[in-house]
């Protein structure tokens, strides 16, 4: 298995298997394809890696990765985790077992595609139960018997049905308690039922593709087959001569802002003083 953050992640909205699955491909990079098709989420599947399984040398086999971004098959750029509180990025390396073209790739960056089903976790209720059962360690104050777990579970197990995380409800009940705390099952009920969050229409997943030679990052758009416009020799266009009227009037937006930065910077200085 790969390093957190690496290795495969299986696309969404795959065919099922059959016997002509990688039939569009040459012989090694069907094998290839099959032998990556089998692993689970999250394997290594850099060309160091399979050199050591495959009858393959490095180098073939990073031609072969290419030719299956190529095909459709594979796409590598990043993804925004979420449910952490924090803007962290990793790497993801896509693999479809059914072939799909650049437009079906631009829609899975943007959402637009369903993606997999999130990996099987806890029950809502069971969660909830565990938390409640837990609060005692981080409260003492809020220390619960096993019938108020039981009874506070329903209550506890919606706010995680909405969207809420651990750390939210956790925060939720403990926050600002008061001194002493005469009835905790009564006190959690309160903050459960009156801290309640809305419901959370879900977010679209953040992703970002890149080429598959160099790793820059683009567009979908830009990126044809998985790779930039250098790493498949095409010219970059040259943006068009601006004409006169264009330069006198990003001649007057330079001034207009420039006018501007003195307050700003009279401002910066009272502050400073």
């Amino acid at each position: 298995m790969a390093n957190p953050g690496y290795g495969k992640r299986t696309a969404s909205d795959q065919h099922p298997r059959t016997a002509q699955d990688f039939d569009h491909l040459p012989p090694r990079e069907a094998a290839v394809a099959a032998y990556i098709d089998r692993l689970p989420d999250g394997a290594d599947i850099s060309v160091k890696t399979l050199a050591k399984v495959l009858p393959y040398g490095q180098c073939a086999l990073r031609t072969a990765l290419n030719r299956l971004q190529t095909a459709g098959n594979l796409r590598r750029g990043s993804e925004h985790v979420t449910g952490t509180g924090s803007a962290r990025w990793v790497t993801r390396t896509w693999f479809s077992r059914t072939p799909r073209d650049d437009a079906w790739w631009a829609g899975f960056a943007s959402g637009d595609v369903p993606d997999d089903a999130p990996p099987p976790k806890r029950p809502a209720r069971c969660r909830a139960y565990i938390l409640l059962a837990a609060l005692g360690r981080t409260a003492p104050a809020l220390s619960l018997s096993a019938a108020d777990c039981a009874a506070l579970e329903p209550l506890a197990a919606l706010w995680f049905d909405r969207g809420a995380s651990e750390a939210e409800l956790l925060h939720a009940l403990t926050e600002g308690l008061p001194t002493p705390v005469h009835r905790a099952a009564g006190l959690v009920r309160t903050r459960l039922t009156g801290k309640l969050p809305p419901e959370r229409a879900p977010r679209p997943p953040l992703r970002i593709l890149e080429c598959g030679k160099c790793g820059a990052p683009g567009r979908p758009e830009t990126l044809p087959g998985g790779e930039c416009t250098q790493c498949r020799g095409v010219p970059a266009r040259r943006p068009a001569p601006l004409t006169p009227d264009q330069v006198r009037s990003r001649a007057a937006e330079a001034r207009a802002a420039a006018s501007r930065r003195p307050e700003r910077t009279g401002k910066l200085k009272d502050y400073a003083r």
